[in-house]
């Protein structure tokens, strides 16, 4: 009865639970929910059944609001720890609510009490198989959670179908819930693993950070010895590490220190050097060097070998070093324990400051530092040193964390800081703490051992504490000095005196046996005081603690050995009483050395000849050393480290090879770099026209730069000359910038979706002249580029926009009218870049590797329809348009091209027209657009924006600023057509990167269209809407498309088959948003038709 009542009176307390304030159910009548009036009114153990059943009857009626209040306030009983599984069978009803909150909180109330209630469970396993098909990604997540939850061993093969469908998901968080199950099943149904291992290494290859850490704990669980998986992922996972979550961090930092261990040689093996980083004998003048190649051989025999670190070994350890800033500790004792395992002796010190800081942190974390860095300064003492003050304890210290504290002193302490230690050992010593106080005097006799110059110090300080109030203090004294006067006896002949008249006074029995055995040892130092010492011994033997009863046997022994006339009666009187003690190792002793000293008969037999020699042999000096230095042997931050034993799924470190294994095993393809001679060519160049007048610019450019040389020639040039002159080199600039931004783009395709490289053909003589010239002239304009005057100057008035025409090209689209001025954008330090004119649509550009698989390709379509940015009326007369320019900008291929247009409708003037990108997102970028000095009445401007969406479709938000003050928030909202770029391929390679893009990686849809329609104008339909390249197919009933997003270039491939008035669309790319919004606007854009 009273632990129903105590279940009772906490589910009344868990209905008002802070963190799901349940409104709706305080502001109810107690009356109706079978409340007490009030808490005096209340019994203190009675049973409150009314508010068990309030529940119950709110979880089944037909109101969602109820039902979700309900459940609140049940996740909150659970919150706060209380017991709420007779709640169950109420519950699970309503796993088949259509309403998603309800759901999510019945899921996670049956993940929690599934174990316990397996039966009523497995009733509703159907439900959970449908919700793995929820369009909600928190409720299929939440139906695998609880189906793994279930532990029956009946369901693993359902559990398995389940995880093998959740992998291919499109969400990450449903695949990471996937990882998370994989521990589960094992541990349910071992037999599963082969199947497990398959999904493992699929998982292993999910570009998405927030499910690494998730796989790599289920590979640690079920396959850790599988290192042959983390061979191709290695270099991902190291790249992918400082985004991880920060948990998931810890488990790969683990996971790659054992990784490394088995891969990579030591990097502080004995008999290796580094490299030098010059050659010593590069200035030696000839005759020196002949007459240095005898020595040199001579000491090639005997030379070291050079150490030379692996590259994945070094990219292990760079990607390592920035998580040393994590807030969290864990993190930064596994990148720790990383750098002490893995990383050079040179290269350790960067972890010291880090695990210093982490001391400011809990009381928890605070002992698990500790015991890491007690650790590490035992093998690298002077890695803490700088910060022995770090270390000082204070007064809230717990006795744990002092004891800790104290190791770490004495590893580190040294010569230079000897006497700092000392003093604050000293004021240790006084503290009321007994167990703090003999743990100091411990580690005084720990640093005169260490640092032999502080011996005597050490000695002299202890003999002090001889006459403390503090009996503890006094025998942990005398411990510690027995232990330093074996190093040097002779010399302390005295002191060992001294020690022999405290054997009354010392009460410990730890101190008292420590003065026996230091007497019996050294009796011959003492020849006088030895034996009245080993009478006063046998006057209380009876009375005695057993160790310092076996050390008196013992005094007896050598006494009697070494001075018989005076001890032999005393020796025989001690072997007696110990003959029929108590104790059964009091006995033993005393029989053996019975034999030994004093054999029956009085006749020397063949072991009491030894006997002398066998008990007055020189022992050696005790090491005294920390309690850490034996836990080195487990890796630094695991539970078998905190507990010094093997814990259960330990897996201990392996040694470094002696050579290391093939490094060619994680080695994925790369693509091969772009011939100079296609670099040189740019998407614009077919643009500008046939290939005819591209040829000629080019010539007319080559004549130019030459006569760029003399500038004498250039001053006696004519307007027209000049204008041409200016026009070319500005065309070549555009091209080799272009140029490189396009191959920064290709070659990230080529990384990720690379293939074989093709061999390519021999540029003729003309394209290495070409390529000279170009080279010669990308040289001189950069240097132009470097120059202060190079700098472009903001733009005057739009009036005399007729002489600034020459330097400035209207984009192709755009009719110029005799009041519209077209502006260029500029970046800091570039110069001014014309748009080529538009070719034939379709045209595919040239200077792209064909390895690849596909080029750029030039816009089948440029839209004409312009959007309004600002309204005349919210800009106060300023209109300002945009529209697609379906290029990338000059500045950057990365950037998506717009037309700006500016209109003054009002009737004064507009001045200084700016824009102010301080309400940026983090991630995009956009150009600078010149300061317009003045719009008049009825003017208009033209200009050229860049924008880098980095592939999102969040809006572009900046401030459109005029001279008045005012400020006009504006925002580009990207269409999902407009982020593209097309890439022509063949068909044969459009099909093979689409079968590496399935899976979570591919959307589908239909779409409806008329018979009528026809082929022509679906396609057209589709290029109009996006921005992409028709692929040639020999199917007359699919299209293919193909393109690339601006930013980082990943490839989107669009298949429509068309099949009886039904066209099925297929969109594969790795951007899970630009997946499921293209295919929407194709749908509807279809629907359209």
């Amino acid at each position: 009865m009273s632990t129903e009542g105590y279940n009772a009176s906490s589910a009344s307390e868990g209905s008002s639970y802070p963190g799901f304030g349940s409104d709706s159910l305080q502001q109810e009548p107690h009356e109706e929910r079978g409340l007490d009036s009030g808490r005096d009114g209340a019994p203190l153990f009675g049973v409150d059944y009314k508010k068990n059943d309030d529940l119950k009857a709110m979880l089944e009626g037909n109101k969602d609001n109820q039902k979700l209040e309900a459940m609140k306030t049940i996740i909150g009983m659970v919150a706060k720890g209380k017991d709420v599984s007779h709640l169950f069978p109420s519950v699970v009803k309503n796993v088949v609510s259509k309403n998603q909150e309800i759901k999510k909180l019945v899921y996670v109330y049956l993940v929690r009490y599934a174990e316990e209630q397996q039966d009523l469970a497995l009733l509703s396993i159907s439900t959970f198989q449908k919700g793995l098909k929820d369009p909600n990604q928190l409720i299929r997540a939440g139906a695998l959670r609880v189906l793994s939850s279930i532990r029956v061993p009946i369901i693993a093969p359902i559990m398995m179908l389940a995880i093998k469908d959740s992998v291919n998901d499109l969400s990450p968080y449903v695949r990471k819930t996937a990882a998370h199950a994989i521990p589960k099943l094992y541990s349910l149904d071992p037999e599963q693993k082969e199947q497990l291992v398959e999904v493992i290494e699929k998982l292993l290859k999910d570009q998405t950070t927030l499910v690494a850490g998730s796989v790599v704990m289920a590979f640690e669980i079920v396959c850790p010895d599988r290192i042959d998986l983390i061979h191709k992922n290695y270099r991902k996972l190291c790249n992918l590490l400082v985004d991880v979550d920060e948990w998931g961090q810890v488990v790969i930092l683990n996971m790659l220190t054992r990784y490394a261990r088995t891969q990579f040689t030591d990097p502080n093996k004995e008999g290796m050097e580094d490299a030098p980083f010059y050659e010593e004998d590069e200035d030696k003048s000839s005759d020196e060097k002949e007459s240095g190649d005898e020595e040199k051989e001579k000491e090639a025999k005997t030379k070291k070998p050079h150490y030379v670190m692996d590259a994945d070994h070094r990219l292990l350890l760079k990607n390592c070093k920035p998580l040393l800033q994590s807030r969290n500790a864990a993190v930064v004792v596994a990148v720790a324990q990383l750098y002490h395992h893995l990383a050079p002796k040179n290269e350790v010190g960067i972890v010291a400051k880090p695990l210093i800081r982490l001391l400011k942190g809990h009381r928890e974390v605070q002992s698990i530092v500790l015991g890491t860095i007690a650790t590490l300064s035992t093998q690298r003492p002077g890695l803490f040193e700088p910060y022995l003050k770090s270390f000082f304890v204070h007064s809230g210290d717990s006795t744990h964390v002092r004891l800790l504290k104290l190791d770490i002193i004495a590893n580190i302490a040294g010569e230079t800081s000897i006497h700092t230690v000392l003093r604050e050992f000293k004021t240790y010593i006084a503290s009321s703490d007994v167990t703090f106080a003999a743990a100091t005097i411990q580690s005084i006799g720990r640093v005169a051992c260490s640092i032999s110059g502080s011996t005597e110090t050490c000695l002299h300080g202890l003999m002090s504490l001889l006459s403390h109030k503090n009996e503890v203090v006094v025998g942990e004294s005398v411990i510690v000095i027995k232990k330093l006067l074996q190093l040097q006896p002779k010399e302390n002949k005295e002191l060992i005196a001294h020690m022999a008249r405290l054997v009354d006074s010392v009460k410990l029995p730890m101190a008292k046996a420590s003065i026996l055995w230091l007497v019996g040892e050294y009796c011959n130092l003492v020849p006088k005081i030895a034996p009245d010492v080993l009478r006063k011994a046998a006057k209380i033997f009876p009375t005695e603690e057993e160790i310092v009863k076996l050390q008196t046997i013992n005094l007896a022994a050598k006494l009697c050995t070494v001075n018989p006339k005076q001890t032999r009666l005393l020796c025989q009187y001690i072997l007696n009483m110990a003959k029929y003690d108590q104790n059964y190792d009091v006995r033993d002793r005393a029989r053996f050395l019975r034999q030994l000293v004093q054999p029956e008969g009085e006749q020397d037999t063949a072991l009491s000849q030894y006997a002398k020699k066998i008990l007055m042999a020189t022992k050696p000096a005790p090491v005294l050393e920390s309690n850490y230095k034996a836990r080195a042997q487990w890796q630094l931050g695991s539970l078998s480290h905190l507990l010094n034993a093997q814990a259960t799924g330990y897996i201990p470190l392996s040694d470094f090879p002696a050579e290391a294994p093939d490094p060619s095993v994680r080695v994925v393809e790369e693509p091969v770099a772009v011939s100079s001679a296609e670099e040189e060519e740019d998407v614009y160049s077919s643009i500008s026209g046939s290939d005819e007048s591209g040829e000629e610019e080019e010539s007319g450019s080559e004549t130019e730069e030459s006569e760029e040389e003399d500038t004498s020639e250039e001053e006696e040039k004519s307007g027209d000359d000049k204008k041409k002159e200016e026009d070319s080199e500005e065309e070549e600039e555009e091209e080799e910038d272009s140029s490189e931004s396009e191959e920064d783009a290709l070659q990230a395709l080529q990384q990720r979706y690379g293939k074989k490289p093709v061999e390519k053909e021999k540029p003729s003589e003309s394209s290495e002249e070409e390529e000279s010239a170009s080279e010669k002239s990308s040289s001189e304009e950069s240097e132009e580029a470097e120059s202060p005057k190079a700098k472009p100057k903001p733009i005057a008035k739009t009036a005399p926009a007729a002489k600034k025409e020459s330097s400035l090209l209207l984009l192709d689209d755009w009719d110029s009218a005799p009041t519209v001025a077209t502006v260029a954008t500029l970046a800091t330090g570039d110069m001014l870049k014309p748009l080529a004119s538009t070719a034939g649509a379709g045209a595919v550009t040239k200077g792209v590797d064909s390895s690849a698989g596909y080029k750029f390709a030039v816009p089948t379509y440029v839209p004409k329809q312009a959007y309004d940015l600002l309204n005349r009326i919210s800009g106060n007369g300023l209109s300002v348009t945009y529209t697609y320019t379906r290029r990338p900008h000059l500045s950057s291929s990365k950037m998506i091209g717009f037309e700006l247009l500016f209109q003054n409708t009002s009737s004064s003037s507009i001045s200084n027209i700016e824009i102010n990108k301080s309400q940026l997102q983090s991630g995009m970028q956009m150009t600078d657009i010149p300061t317009i000095p003045q719009l008049g009445p009825g003017a208009s401007i033209s200009v050229s924006l860049g924008i880098n969406f980095n592939d999102t479709l969040q809006p572009a938000s900046f401030n459109i600023c005029v001279a008045q003050g005012m400020k006009y928030p504006v925002q580009i909202e990207p269409l999902v057509g407009e982020v593209l770029k097309p890439v022509s391929m063949s068909e044969e390679d459009f099909i093979t990167m689409q079968e590496k893009l399935t899976g979570m990686h591919e959307g589908t849809d239909k779409a409806l269209v008329l018979a009528s329609v026809t082929n022509e104008s679906i396609k057209k339909t589709i290029l109009e809407k996006v921005n992409m390249f028709s692929v040639d197919t020999l199917d007359a009933t699919s299209f293919r498309f193909a393109a690339v997003t601006f930013s980082s270039g990943v490839p989107v491939l669009l298949t429509l088959t068309r099949k009886e008035g039904v066209i099925r669309i297929n969109v594969n790319t790795e951007k899970m948003v630009v997946n499921q919004v293209l295919v929407k606007a194709v749908k509807q854009a279809l629907s359209n038709v």
